[in-house]
């Protein structure tokens, strides 16, 4: 068997979660494969809504085994309070998830450093999640980080003292003010270790390739969305790490040949936390419209997501860079009532008009060019079946499928996971 592939298509928030959800009974495996507790993936099921940060989505499921793999960085601190949230649901995680040795972990000091390097950037900050997760990498990259395999090792706890004092020292050379008492954040630390101990730590790579060896199905799952990807996306307001299919080979040891289907997920409008180009934003009536009906606030950071049209050229971008097999649309019902729709099919860029995502699209480069479409009226949120979507919806699909020349088989009309249509 081979490794399908879930991937968000555009700034984070696509719905990510709830695809894993809806899927997840068709796989044996879940796997993320980067990322760390900067983003939150929403479930929302029985009437309960649901944010993960670390944890795989397919924890809610009996029969899949969850792993996370070592394109992932892990916070202890933050992942025990995870997991103490699943108690009340009864969940067996001790037997259903396992973690990669080769997993980085965040560090206090390392969520310190983000806040100082942040301050210091006064008006050109990047819109930190402030979780530690950019000096988490770079220490990865530096060759200079602590991975959860170290735990196992008599030298850990040496190897946490010198890293945590060069880090100490790094902020204090950033002269800002930033309180904290790291006394206090060491001893939550080192209680969240212990707890974390009592998982399982695995070799994952070779524990994947068993598993697709032996004939299981395994479904990868990544965080945030390709227009975030440290290379490919609008660099510097990106994550650090490799969000689009490319990360999960690296962030799990599957070769390329082992991905199969490659499921990109978008939002049937376009949404962006944070700093950072947004060609199709919009600061109208509109805007504010879509962000209130939509509910667009981040599920960790809580804050209000910047809304706009359907961008095609990022969003063909995205599609292309990740080898994507088929779509699936999510917030559908977000649109319904609408006076009517707009889609971005190109940019005029310095005065040429192209179809491809340039180097720089910031506001003084970019003009959106958009297609107007007929919008909807009809509540979809209580419709289950695709005859039932409306004239108006299944004109939106079609245009999009022509345009991206990819099938959408999926297309959801709310929240919850009954609220999903296959076609």
């Amino acid at each position: 068997m081979a490794v399908d592939l879930l991937l968000g298509l555009q700034w984070g928030d696509e719905g990510k979660g709830k695809i894993v959800d809806v899927l997840t009974k068709n796989y044996h495996i879940i796997a993320r494969f980067q990322g760390g507790p900067n983003a939150g993936h929403t479930l929302e099921f029985d009437g309960i809504k649901h944010v993960l940060r670390t944890i795989p989505s397919g924890i809610f499921h009996d029969k899949s085994i969850n792993v996370i793999g070592n394109g992932v960085v892990i916070d202890p601190v933050v992942f025990v309070k995870e997991l103490e949230g699943l108690d009340k649901y009864h969940i067996d995680y001790v037997s259903k998830l396992i973690i990669s040795r080769k997993a980085h972990l965040i560090l206090p000091t390392h969520r310190l450093l983000d806040a100082a390097s942040e301050a210091s950037k006064g008006k050109a900050k990047i819109g930190s999640t402030l979780k530690g997760i950019g000096p988490t990498y770079m220490d990865k990259t530096g060759r200079n980080g602590i991975r959860v395999g170290d735990l196992e090792l008599e030298t850990f706890k040496q190897k946490y003292k010198s890293l945590a004092k060069k880090h100490v020292a790094m902020i204090d050379f950033y002269d800002v003010e930033i309180q904290y008492d790291l006394d206090e954040m060491e001893t939550e630390f080192f209680e969240s270790i212990e707890k974390l101990k009592k998982l399982t730590f695995i070799d994952s790579e070779e524990y994947l390739n068993q598993a697709i060896k032996s004939g299981k199905t395994i479904l990868a799952e990544g965080a945030q969305g390709s227009l975030l990807d440290i290379d490919f996306g609008t660099y510097p307001f990106v994550t650090s790490s490799n969000t689009t299919a490319a990360g999960a080979c690296t962030g799990l040891g599957v070769a390329p040949g082992k991905i199969n289907e490659v499921y990109g997920i978008f939002k049937a409008y376009t949404t962006r936390v944070g700093s950072g180009p947004f060609p199709t934003e919009l600061f109208d009536k509109i805007g504010a419209k879509m962000a209130k009906v939509g509910h667009e606030f981040g599920a960790v950071t809580g804050r209000a997501r910047r809304c706009g049209w359907l961008d095609l050229v990022a969003l063909k971008y995205t599609c292309e860079v990740n080898g994507v097999t088929q779509l699936m649309m999510m917030k559908s019902d977000v649109l319904s009532g609408f006076d009517h729709l707009k889609v971005c099919t190109s940019y005029n860029y310095k005065g040429e008009i192209i179809k491809h995502l340039p180097y720089n699209i910031e506001a003084e480069n970019v003009t959106p060019i958009y297609t107007n479409l007929k919008c909807w009226k009809e509540d979809l949120t209580k419709m289950t079946e695709a005859s039932q979507l409306p004239k108006e919806l299944n004109d939106y699909i079609d245009f999009l499928e022509k345009e991206l020349e990819l099938p959408i088989k999926i297309v959801s009309v709310g929240p919850d996971r009954k609220q999903t249509i296959p076609r």
